[in-house]
């Protein structure tokens, strides 16, 4: 018997064990026995809106309706396996709209192998494919005031909303002036003079708001306050429930249920902040108000109805999930083509980090990262990536997220995502996020390349980023265009306190780069950001930028920043081993770059010397043959 007719009996055997399994109205077949062998094509799977996951065979002819089973049906018959994979197999994915309910799951067991790809593609080009994580909201009738209210699910919250692919605006105090900004602000108060460092209440003054709006006080769903904790620092935001208000004359102070990140108070100002999240303070077209214990929502339209309206709610905070089982066993070489990923959902209550060193509850060699990185309930995004390698989303059209993009948290090697367009991101575009400095290389060897990014930070303004890298290194960004950001377009960052070596932020190329329309709310910062790197001399270069144009960073005058100025460079606490080449910053309200005297700089618009001849500007951006249109 030859080894030939064993190896395909044995795929057949199990071809027909799995058709036994499945059942009568569902046919399962092994493309590898069925095809590959006779005839040498690669498994091809269909998957349709309007296909079966019942009675199809993921056949173009009998298609099945969700990616989840195609996925299960390379796992169940083992496809993928290291032993008979020999080709990429392909899942393609027709146009239109697939709603996610539940987050997509891939792990180690849906692995590509041998050299090759498990793809997930658009089948008829990038986009059209659309992963969906919201549902429609319908049965409005009208309220009052030119407001309507629909039934909604009393066992699922959520904290943002979509209205005809916009996201529509909290019920909030004072209002906003544009879609673009989230000024104006009102002004924390010193409650007493003992009370600076207090960061569990709000002073304010009388006036400032309605104090009779319903705050949901001690209630399951409060009203919120959105705050630039810090005083006059304007780094971070906290979204924060509302306890109770203190109305009483002497007093006048909001008390939160948790901390903010700083304190509410500095010596040169109070902190900004508006309040949301009441009925009450619906007033303005393209608000909305959630009464999650009644089961209600209310819109107020522009256009005075809801007819032809579209209200899309989130069902999922991540729509897609790849995760291995641990840092030794990675989920790998998966590859997702021209899938769109639209709506996902933020959270309750959300602040940067731990407040102070040591808080994680856990020792770490260097404590104060706690400060650094998310805390547990806030790691993900509407992508997220944990104990991966060699995954690929290429072509892709992320947008209308309630956090994050692309997460990639901890171990993740050789990440790339490239010819895609994200926008209307509610935090940073694309985040890695590595592990605590000095307890080892976890993340690195990333490609981010010919990325649109467009409106990042539109639910967390502070600290938002088109990229931010986290203690990771060799990663390569090219052909990147950030564009609308309150805070940053690329940051790189550590901690000041952390030893060289420790901080795996080497060896990171940055090139032909655009950044448009940052640093639009905040100050002490700038649109190419760096924090604690390479803190010790002699500061041997390390990282290189070459060919960057950083358009105007000036802040919205609307919103009142107090802070000091932006920059279109800013290299803060360190910031060191870095080589700057041909590098262009328009208008800033400080300096067009600042650093240590521990980087390198050749031909930088801020330097007499500076030739405009050097600067390559039809390179700089995303190429010529990138695959959507933007405006």
């Amino acid at each position: 018997m030859s080894s030939r007719w064993i190896r395909t009996s044995t795929v057949a055997i199990t071809a027909f064990a799995a058709v036994a399994a499945v059942g009568v109205g569902a046919t399962a077949f092994d493309p590898y026995a069925a095809s590959s062998q006779g005839a040498g094509r690669c498994p091809q799977f269909h998957v349709s809106p309007d296909g079966d996951d019942a009675r199809g065979d993921g056949s173009r002819d009998a298609p099945w309706a969700t990616p989840d089973k195609a996925r299960d049906h390379i796992q169940d018959l083992g496809l993928n396996h290291e032993r008979k994979m020999r080709c990429d197999i392909v899942v393609n994915l027709a146009e239109g709209d697939y709603p996610v309910d539940e987050t997509i799951e891939f792990t180690e067991k849906d692995s590509g192998n041998n050299g090759h790809q498990v793809i997930y593609r658009s089948a008829d080009g990038p986009g059209k494919a659309n992963l969906v994580g919201a549902e429609p909201v319908t049965g409005w009738e009208p309220y009052q005031d030119g407001i309507y209210k629909a039934p909604v699910d009393l066992d699922a919250p959520f904290y943002t909303l979509f209205v005809d692919g916009d996201r529509a605006t909290t019920a909030r105090h004072p209002n906003r002036t544009s879609e673009d900004t989230h000024a104006p602000y009102l002004f924390s108060r010193l409650i007493e003079p003992e009370k600076e460092g207090v960061r569990d209440q709000i002073g304010y003054n009388p006036g400032e708001w309605d104090e009779s709006a319903d705050l949901g006080s001690y209630t399951s769903w409060p009203a919120q306050v959105t705050i630039w904790s810090g005083g006059s620092w304007s780094w971070f935001t906290d979204t924060v429930p509302i306890k109770n208000a203190d109305v009483k004359d002497t007093d006048n102070k909001i008390i939160l249920d948790h901390w903010t990140r700083y304190a509410m108070i500095n010596s040169r100002s109070g902190s900004r902040y508006f309040l949301q999240n009441s009925l009450d303070f619906l007033d303005q077209a393209g608000e909305y108000y959630l009464d999650h214990e009644a089961g209600e929502l209310y819109y107020k339209p522009a256009a005075g109805s809801m007819d032809g309206v579209t209200v899309m709610r989130p069902t999922v905070t991540t729509l897609v999930d790849i995760q291995g089982d641990t840092p030794e066993d990675k989920a790998h070489d998966i590859t997702f083509d021209g899938l769109g990923v639209q709506y996902s959902d933020f959270v309750g209550w959300y602040r940067a980090g731990w407040t102070s060193a040591g808080d994680a509850g856990v020792p770490h060699e260097y404590p104060e990262y706690d400060r650094q990185i998310e805390m547990p309930r806030n790691r993900f995004g509407a992508v997220t990536l944990e104990n991966t390698s060699n995954i690929t989303l290429t072509r892709m059209h992320v947008r209308d997220t309630g956090y994050t993009g692309v997460y990639a948290l901890f171990a993740n090697d050789h990440l790339t995502v490239e010819d895609s367009l994200l926008e209307n991101i509610g935090a940073d575009g694309i985040k890695v996020e590595g592990g605590w400095p000095g307890e080892g290389d976890l993340t690195h060897a990333h490609t981010f390349r010919n990325l649109f990014i467009d409106h990042v930070g539109e639910l967390v303004p502070g600290d938002a980023s088109g990229i931010e890298l986290m203690d990771t290194g060799d990663n390569t960004v090219e052909h990147v265009h950030v564009r609308h950001s309150a805070r940053y377009g690329i940051s790189l960052e550590s901690r000041p306190e952390v030893v060289d070596g420790e901080q795996y932020t080497d060896n990171n190329t940055f090139r032909y780069i655009r950044i448009d329309e940052a640093g639009l709310d905040s100050g002490d910062m700038g649109a190419f950001y760096t924090y604690g790197v390479d803190n010790q001399e002699p500061h041997p270069v390390q990282n290189t930028v070459d060919q960057m144009v950083i358009g105007d960073v000036i802040p919205d005058p609307a919103g009142a920043m107090p802070d000091s100025g932006t920059r279109g460079v800013h290299m803060d606490a360190g910031g060191c081993g870095f080589a700057f080449s041909n590098v262009e910053v328009g208008r800033t309200t400080d300096q067009s770059y600042q650093s240590y005297d521990c980087n390198e700089v050749t031909n930088g618009n801020w330097e007499d010397d500076f030739d405009a001849t050097q600067m390559q500007y039809d390179q700089i951006g995303v190429t010529d043959d990138f695959p959507f249109e933007i405006e």
